[in-house]
Protein backbone atom coordinates (compact mmCIF):
# COMPACT_ATOMS: atom_id res chain seq x y z
CA UNK A 1 0.00 0.00 0.00
CA UNK A 2 1.38 3.40 -0.87
CA UNK A 3 -1.20 5.32 1.25
CA UNK A 4 0.45 4.52 4.41
CA UNK A 5 2.16 7.14 6.66
CA UNK A 6 5.48 7.04 6.31
CA UNK A 7 7.96 8.29 9.69
CA UNK A 8 10.00 11.28 8.30
CA UNK A 9 13.05 11.69 10.38
CA UNK A 10 14.15 15.20 10.76
CA UNK A 11 17.94 15.57 12.43
CA UNK A 12 20.29 19.01 12.30
CA UNK A 13 23.53 18.41 14.11
CA UNK A 14 25.78 15.40 15.07
CA UNK A 15 27.67 16.04 18.11
CA UNK A 16 29.96 14.76 20.39
CA UNK A 17 29.41 17.92 22.25
CA UNK A 18 26.47 20.24 21.16
CA UNK A 19 27.48 23.93 21.34
CA UNK A 20 24.62 25.97 23.08
CA UNK A 21 23.21 27.07 19.66
CA UNK A 22 22.18 23.58 18.81
CA UNK A 23 21.93 21.76 21.73
CA UNK A 24 18.58 19.70 21.80
CA UNK A 25 18.69 19.61 18.05
CA UNK A 26 22.52 18.06 18.20
CA UNK A 27 21.85 14.35 18.40
CA UNK A 28 25.34 12.42 20.23
CA UNK A 29 27.17 10.18 17.09
CA UNK A 30 26.43 7.29 19.74
CA UNK A 31 22.46 7.42 20.00
CA UNK A 32 22.63 8.33 15.76
CA UNK A 33 24.13 5.12 15.18
CA UNK A 34 22.15 3.46 17.62
CA UNK A 35 19.00 4.60 15.91
CA UNK A 36 20.49 3.50 12.72
CA UNK A 37 20.37 -0.10 13.72
CA UNK A 38 17.18 0.14 15.15
CA UNK A 39 15.65 0.93 11.81
CA UNK A 40 17.65 -1.83 9.90
CA UNK A 41 16.31 -4.53 12.90
CA UNK A 42 12.59 -3.47 12.27
CA UNK A 43 13.21 -3.86 8.62
CA UNK A 44 12.82 -0.30 7.32
CA UNK A 45 13.58 0.99 4.14
CA UNK A 46 15.48 4.56 3.93
CA UNK A 47 14.03 6.65 1.36
CA UNK A 48 15.31 10.17 -0.35
CA UNK A 49 12.27 12.68 -0.11
CA UNK A 50 12.24 12.52 -4.11
CA UNK A 51 11.69 8.88 -4.22
CA UNK A 52 9.00 8.77 -1.32
CA UNK A 53 6.94 12.21 -3.62
CA UNK A 54 7.35 10.46 -6.80
CA UNK A 55 5.76 7.48 -5.07
CA UNK A 56 2.71 9.19 -3.55
CA UNK A 57 2.57 11.57 -6.90
CA UNK A 58 2.26 8.40 -9.10
CA UNK A 59 -1.08 6.64 -9.35
CA UNK A 60 0.57 3.03 -9.58
CA UNK A 61 3.19 3.90 -7.03
CA UNK A 62 4.79 2.20 -5.44
CA UNK A 63 6.91 1.86 -1.62
CA UNK A 64 8.65 -0.59 0.31
CA UNK A 65 6.99 -2.31 3.30
CA UNK A 66 8.62 -0.02 5.56
CA UNK A 67 9.60 2.90 4.47
CA UNK A 68 11.09 5.83 6.46
CA UNK A 69 13.18 9.44 5.43
CA UNK A 70 16.25 10.36 7.51
CA UNK A 71 16.45 14.09 6.60
CA UNK A 72 19.01 16.81 8.00
CA UNK A 73 18.57 20.39 8.05
CA UNK A 74 20.53 23.60 7.44
CA UNK A 75 24.29 21.43 7.00
CA UNK A 76 25.94 20.58 9.70
CA UNK A 77 29.80 19.47 9.53
CA UNK A 78 29.29 16.66 11.73
CA UNK A 79 27.06 15.13 9.20
CA UNK A 80 29.86 14.52 7.19
CA UNK A 81 32.09 13.63 9.86
CA UNK A 82 29.69 11.29 12.17
CA UNK A 83 26.78 10.27 10.21
CA UNK A 84 28.03 9.44 6.40
CA UNK A 85 29.87 6.76 7.66
CA UNK A 86 27.17 4.86 9.61
CA UNK A 87 24.47 5.53 6.71
CA UNK A 88 27.38 4.17 4.26
CA UNK A 89 27.48 0.74 6.60
CA UNK A 90 23.58 0.03 6.69
CA UNK A 91 23.45 1.88 2.68
CA UNK A 92 20.74 4.03 4.00
CA UNK A 93 19.87 6.72 1.73
CA UNK A 94 19.19 10.13 3.06
CA UNK A 95 18.43 13.78 2.26
CA UNK A 96 20.44 16.22 3.27
CA UNK A 97 18.56 20.65 3.13
CA UNK A 98 21.09 22.86 3.29
CA UNK A 99 20.88 26.77 4.03
CA UNK A 100 23.28 27.65 0.96
CA UNK A 101 24.08 31.05 2.86
CA UNK A 102 25.26 29.17 6.20
CA UNK A 103 27.59 26.71 4.13
CA UNK A 104 31.26 27.77 4.29
CA UNK A 105 32.72 29.18 0.89
CA UNK A 106 32.30 32.07 -1.31
CA UNK A 107 28.40 32.48 -0.76
CA UNK A 108 28.71 32.53 3.37
CA UNK A 109 26.66 34.91 5.21
CA UNK A 110 27.68 33.88 8.46
CA UNK A 111 24.57 33.22 9.86
CA UNK A 112 25.44 29.03 10.73
CA UNK A 113 25.02 28.01 14.38
CA UNK A 114 27.79 26.02 14.15
CA UNK A 115 30.70 23.89 12.30
CA UNK A 116 29.44 23.73 8.76
CA UNK A 117 30.04 21.71 5.97
CA UNK A 118 31.99 23.36 3.05
CA UNK A 119 30.53 22.24 -0.60
CA UNK A 120 33.68 19.65 -1.07
CA UNK A 121 31.94 18.00 1.98
CA UNK A 122 28.21 18.59 0.19
CA UNK A 123 29.82 17.19 -3.01
CA UNK A 124 31.07 13.99 -1.10
CA UNK A 125 27.72 13.38 0.39
CA UNK A 126 25.55 13.68 -2.67
CA UNK A 127 27.93 11.18 -4.37
CA UNK A 128 26.74 8.50 -2.15
CA UNK A 129 23.50 8.68 -3.53
CA UNK A 130 22.26 11.27 -1.27
CA UNK A 131 19.77 13.82 -1.83
CA UNK A 132 20.57 17.78 -1.52
CA UNK A 133 17.51 19.56 -1.18
CA UNK A 134 16.97 22.85 -0.48
CA UNK A 135 16.48 24.85 2.87
CA UNK A 136 16.57 28.31 1.97
CA UNK A 137 19.34 31.05 1.38
CA UNK A 138 19.79 32.58 5.19
CA UNK A 139 17.01 30.37 6.79
CA UNK A 140 14.85 33.16 7.69
CA UNK A 141 11.16 32.73 8.74
CA UNK A 142 9.78 32.54 5.03
CA UNK A 143 6.22 33.48 5.56
CA UNK A 144 7.31 36.50 7.15
CA UNK A 145 9.36 37.96 4.20
CA UNK A 146 8.12 40.57 1.62
CA UNK A 147 7.20 38.55 -2.23
CA UNK A 148 10.58 40.09 -3.15
CA UNK A 149 12.38 38.67 -0.25
CA UNK A 150 10.95 34.78 -0.16
CA UNK A 151 11.75 35.15 -3.80
CA UNK A 152 15.15 35.96 -3.48
CA UNK A 153 15.62 33.52 -0.45
CA UNK A 154 13.92 30.44 -2.96
CA UNK A 155 15.75 30.71 -5.71
CA UNK A 156 19.55 32.22 -4.69
CA UNK A 157 19.03 28.53 -2.86
CA UNK A 158 18.02 26.76 -5.84
CA UNK A 159 20.80 28.31 -8.27
CA UNK A 160 23.90 28.18 -5.95
CA UNK A 161 23.44 24.29 -5.44
CA UNK A 162 22.95 23.66 -9.34
CA UNK A 163 25.84 26.00 -9.62
CA UNK A 164 27.45 23.99 -7.36
CA UNK A 165 26.34 20.21 -7.86
CA UNK A 166 24.95 20.56 -11.49
CA UNK A 167 21.26 19.50 -10.52
CA UNK A 168 18.77 20.91 -9.67
CA UNK A 169 17.20 20.38 -6.10
CA UNK A 170 13.69 19.06 -6.23
CA UNK A 171 12.71 18.96 -2.31
CA UNK A 172 12.72 22.05 -0.04
CA UNK A 173 12.33 22.19 4.06
CA UNK A 174 11.06 25.30 5.29
CA UNK A 175 12.88 26.79 7.69
CA UNK A 176 11.60 26.17 11.64
CA UNK A 177 9.09 23.97 8.84
CA UNK A 178 6.92 27.33 8.88
CA UNK A 179 4.90 27.80 5.79
CA UNK A 180 1.62 29.73 4.07
CA UNK A 181 -0.27 29.08 1.10
CA UNK A 182 1.71 31.73 -0.56
CA UNK A 183 5.09 30.94 0.60
CA UNK A 184 4.19 26.97 -0.91
CA UNK A 185 2.68 28.44 -3.97
CA UNK A 186 6.72 30.09 -4.49
CA UNK A 187 8.05 27.06 -3.95
CA UNK A 188 6.18 25.09 -6.22
CA UNK A 189 6.68 28.19 -9.21
CA UNK A 190 10.28 28.04 -8.24
CA UNK A 191 10.65 24.42 -9.36
CA UNK A 192 10.60 22.34 -6.42
CA UNK A 193 8.38 19.38 -6.82
CA UNK A 194 7.72 18.57 -2.95
CA UNK A 195 8.49 20.73 0.47
CA UNK A 196 8.65 19.88 3.95
CA UNK A 197 7.42 21.43 7.16
CA UNK A 198 7.74 19.74 10.66
CA UNK A 199 4.26 18.79 12.10
CA UNK A 200 6.10 16.18 14.54
CA UNK A 201 3.07 13.47 12.97
CA UNK A 202 3.91 10.99 10.31
CA UNK A 203 3.71 11.73 6.39
CA UNK A 204 0.32 11.36 4.69
CA UNK A 205 -0.01 11.06 1.42
CA UNK A 206 -3.20 13.33 1.88
CA UNK A 207 -0.67 16.09 2.81
CA UNK A 208 -0.31 17.03 -0.72
CA UNK A 209 3.45 17.39 -2.01
CA UNK A 210 4.25 20.90 -0.23
CA UNK A 211 3.31 20.28 3.33
CA UNK A 212 4.61 17.13 4.26
CA UNK A 213 5.44 16.65 8.20
CA UNK A 214 8.47 15.18 10.39
CA UNK A 215 9.71 13.58 12.95
CA UNK A 216 11.93 16.22 15.34
CA UNK A 217 14.89 13.63 16.65
CA UNK A 218 16.69 15.67 19.34
CA UNK A 219 19.45 14.67 21.93
CA UNK A 220 16.52 13.36 24.49
CA UNK A 221 15.45 11.00 22.53
CA UNK A 222 16.49 7.71 23.93
CA UNK A 223 16.27 4.42 21.93
CA UNK A 224 12.71 3.41 23.02
CA UNK A 225 10.98 6.60 22.28
CA UNK A 226 12.58 6.26 19.16
CA UNK A 227 11.32 3.13 18.14
CA UNK A 228 7.74 4.50 19.21
CA UNK A 229 8.23 7.56 16.74
CA UNK A 230 9.14 5.23 13.89
CA UNK A 231 6.14 2.87 14.82
CA UNK A 232 4.23 5.44 14.81
CA UNK A 233 2.91 5.15 18.87
CA UNK A 234 2.76 7.68 20.72
CA UNK A 235 3.34 10.68 18.70
CA UNK A 236 0.72 12.88 20.23
CA UNK A 237 2.04 12.42 24.05
CA UNK A 238 5.61 12.74 22.98
CA UNK A 239 5.30 16.22 21.45
CA UNK A 240 2.25 17.82 23.15
CA UNK A 241 4.37 20.26 24.22
CA UNK A 242 5.58 21.56 20.92
CA UNK A 243 1.92 21.90 19.91
CA UNK A 244 1.21 23.87 22.22
CA UNK A 245 4.55 25.86 22.02
CA UNK A 246 3.51 26.18 18.32
CA UNK A 247 0.15 26.93 18.53
CA UNK A 248 1.16 29.69 20.99
CA UNK A 249 3.85 31.04 18.44
CA UNK A 250 1.46 30.85 15.50
CA UNK A 251 -0.90 33.44 17.00
CA UNK A 252 2.23 35.68 17.63
CA UNK A 253 3.02 35.17 14.19
CA UNK A 254 -0.81 35.88 12.87
CA UNK A 255 -0.22 39.25 15.08
CA UNK A 256 2.45 40.27 13.49
CA UNK A 257 1.38 39.67 9.37
CA UNK A 258 -1.59 41.99 10.41
CA UNK A 259 0.62 44.81 11.87
CA UNK A 260 2.62 44.41 8.59
CA UNK A 261 -0.01 44.28 6.56
CA UNK A 262 -1.45 47.72 8.65
CA UNK A 263 1.68 49.52 8.33
CA UNK A 264 2.24 49.10 4.38
CA UNK A 265 -1.89 49.96 4.27
CA UNK A 266 -1.02 53.41 5.53
CA UNK A 267 2.36 53.63 3.19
Amino acid sequence: MSDRPVPILMYHSVAPVPNEATHDLSVSPAAFARQMEVLGERGFTPLTTDQLAAAWRSAGGVLPERPVLITFDDGYEGVHRYALPVLAKHGFACTLFVATGWLRGKYDTGGGLDRMLDWDQVREIAATGAEIGGHSHTHPELDQLSDDGLRFELRSCRDIITDELGTRPRSLAFPYGYSSRRVRERVRETGYAQSLAVGNSLARRAQGPYALRRVTVRRTTETEEFERLVEGRAIHRNFARDHALTKGYAVVRRTRQVRRKAMRSRV
